[in-house]
């Protein structure tokens, strides 16, 4: 059962990495990615973030990349919050693929 504080911080944590993902990938023509949730540990430490991915078949080389990169990430993420949070979580990215499984439901379901 997540507190009331952990989601508060999860939905700041997404909104910033929702608009830096954004601009980072305004320049990648055809590739959109959004983050679709945040989860943060009781503790505040951990962040896991699960990015979708359009196209989904360059998810996993995305979601690699920002993974190399969680120290710039996290960086550019202090910056932006460092007036609403005291210490910044470490983040992690996962893919979400819950777009195309139910992308996959519909079809067994149109058979």
């Amino acid at each position: 059962m997540e507190t009331t504080r952990q989601n508060k911080i999860a939905r700041l944590i997404q909104k910033e990495l929702s608009d830096m993902f954004q601009r980072q990938t305004a320049a990648m023509r055809g590739v959109l990615v959004s983050v679709s949730t945040c989860r943060i540990s009781p503790d505040m430490s951990v962040c896991r973030a699960y990015l979708s991915v359009f196209p989904s078949e360059r998810a996993e080389e995305i979601v690699g990349n920002i993974n190399a990169n969680v120290k710039s990430v996290r960086y550019e993420l202090g910056n932006r919050v460092r007036m609403q949070l005291r210490i910044i979580p470490e983040l992690k990215f996962f893919v979400d693929d819950s777009l195309d499984y139910d992308e996959h439901i519909g079809e067994l379901l149109s058979k």
